[in-house]
């Protein structure tokens, strides 16, 4: 039985001083997605029966090209901070929660980047 109150047993185990900048940066990252969205689903549905030649030519273009990198970085930094905030959240086990937000950040990263270079690879013509 301890004789502290509950005001001593919480302090010095405040904050992290992350909460905000995670909450600020999934709120702007949800926010670009919109447009860019918007505009990747009005692109695509304009192209509806394009040959594989068209919509190559369409993603060559250096305007398309910026904004789908823009779209697929986006998405997939804001699928990454919204998986954590799950795994932070429902997993209790210290070792199973390291190893998810680990393997979440490298599997985003990793297919992020995937998608980026087939992006560029269509784009140049690779």
């Amino acid at each position: 039985m301890s004789l502290k109150t509950p005001l001593a047993k919480a302090r010095g185990l405040g904050s992290a001083k992350e909460g905000v900048h995670h909450w600020w940066v999934q709120r702007i990252s949800g926010a670009a997605l919109v447009p860019l969205t918007l505009w990747f689903v009005f692109a695509v549905a304009t192209m509806t029966g394009s040959d594989h030649a068209a919509v190559a030519a369409w993603a060559a273009t250096p305007v398309n090209t910026v904004l789908l990198v823009l779209l697929v970085a986006t998405t997939f930094h804001h699928a990454h901070l919204g998986l954590q905030v799950v795994i932070e959240d429902y997993v209790h086990n210290g070792f199973w929660k390291l190893v998810l937000l680990v393997g979440i950040k490298w599997l985003s990263a990793l297919i992020g980047v995937a998608a980026i270079i087939a992006v560029l690879k269509v784009a140049f013509g690779g």
